[in-house]
């Protein structure tokens, strides 16, 4: 008597159709995840609208005058010149930097020009990958408030960003 050797069947995988299926449901899925990530970012920022009141104010701040901007100024609030210098590391890259000095009485210019000059001379020793993450700006934001502090001896107490762009 013969014995027939019987081979093992070969394991499928799943049908095309099952496959297609799993598709269109994980699609489904994945666009039903945004949506919802969507609705709640923006209900979170407070909408269009209020994105669009904070667009036009920055527009009309930017186009007023000396005089109206000396208007819109807080007592002890002082406006530095925008810094812009390339960083240390990759020395194509350019930062500008517009901050405002809160001072806890009057502004003195005096000070304000010195802690303008060691902003500067800071910002040209930052390298690129001291920044490119949300803590390393947080840290970068603090030691900006901290020479301004020792420099001033005290009397600067915050550091405001109207704007920190890297070119």
């Amino acid at each position: 008597m013969a014995l027939l050797e019987q081979q093992p069947p070969e394991k499928k995988g799943p049908s095309l159709v099952v496959q297609l299926a799993m598709l269109l449901v994980m699609s489904a899925l994945a666009a039903g995840a945004a949506w919802f990530a969507g609705g709640y970012l923006q209900s979170r920022s407070g909408g269009p609208e209020e994105a669009a009141a904070a667009a036009t104010e920055t527009t009309v701040a930017e186009h007023a005058g000396e005089e109206d901007v000396a208007a819109h100024t807080q007592p002890g609030i002082f406006m530095m010149e925008p810094i812009t210098t390339n960083l240390a590391e990759p020395s194509e890259i350019w930062v500008r930097a517009e901050l405002s000095l809160v001072f806890e009485g009057e502004p003195d210019p005096v000070v304000a020009a010195a802690i303008h000059q060691d902003l500067f001379a800071y910002l040209r020793t930052v390298k690129l990958r001291q920044v490119e993450t949300a803590s390393g700006l947080q840290h970068l934001r603090s030691d900006l408030a901290e020479r301004a502090s020792i420099r001033s001896e005290g009397a600067v107490k915050q550091i405001l960003f109207r704007a920190l762009l890297f070119e």
